[in-house]
């Protein structure tokens, strides 16, 4: 018979909501001699891989229940929540364990860099989306924190957002008038400096293109 402490770690079972799911599963601790599973950190906006650590079930739970993510330190040889002395946490969104429920998948926010050597992660990546749309989110707020005379972007954002909606406003008309002929390049362009724009004042509201994703995805359930 199995002894209860394996029953109990194999039939390790949770429910944790992230945003508007639940999950459930169960993850055997017992394959490895230490009772430790590994576990992939990936940021929850960028995908990016962020670091792996190791849990065991105190970990888990501890995580769980203070979403903030916490590893079993094989060399500190207790709990270790990331960010306890430096105060970059890692941000509990997602939990996820793999076909052999031995190895799980943590989607978290970051909260600064995740390296102990000052890197976004520990293969010396920067923290940014692989997406282009997410490089001009980024791009467009660096103008904005370290501004530059000869930056257009950082000359929009000077002038405030009355100036921002209205350029928005001026690039909405021109696309419309392009729609209406047969120049596919003039439409695109136009369509394009649209899409800038926009971007821009979604910046300066505070908000990112993946909000307004969202409010999308809550309309289409």
């Amino acid at each position: 018979m199995k002894s209860r402490k394996y029953s109990a770690a194999l039939a390790l079972c949770f429910a944790l909501s992230a945003q508007t799911n639940t999950i459930s599963m169960k993850i055997d601790f017992e394959k490895s001699p230490d009772g430790l599973v590994p576990a992939i950190i990936q940021d929850a906006a960028t995908l990016k891989v962020l670091m792996l650590g190791y849990m065991n079930q105190e970990a888990v739970n501890k995580t769980l229940q203070e979403k903030k993510v916490t590893f079993y330190s094989r060399s500190k040889q207790r709990l270790w929540t990331k960010g306890e002395e430096s105060g970059n946490f890692l941000l509990l969104q997602d939990v996820k364990v793999d076909c052999d429920n031995d190895t799980l998948l943590i989607k978290a926010n970051p909260v600064g860099p995740v390296c102990h050597t000052g890197a976004d992660t520990c293969w010396d990546e920067v923290n940014v989306s692989n997406d282009f749309l997410s490089k001009l989110e980024s791009v467009i707020t660096d103008r904005k924190n370290n501004p530059t005379e000869k930056s257009y972007t950082a000359s929009l954002f000077a002038k405030g957002i009355n100036k921002i909606a209205q350029k928005v406003g001026e690039e909405a008309v021109e696309v419309v008038i392009e729609a209406k002929d047969n120049n596919e390049t003039l439409f695109l362009n136009e369509a394009a400096d649209l899409l800038f724009h926009y971007l821009i004042l979604l910046n300066v509201k505070g908000h990112q293109l993946s909000d307004v994703l969202n409010v999308l995805k809550e309309r289409h359930k």
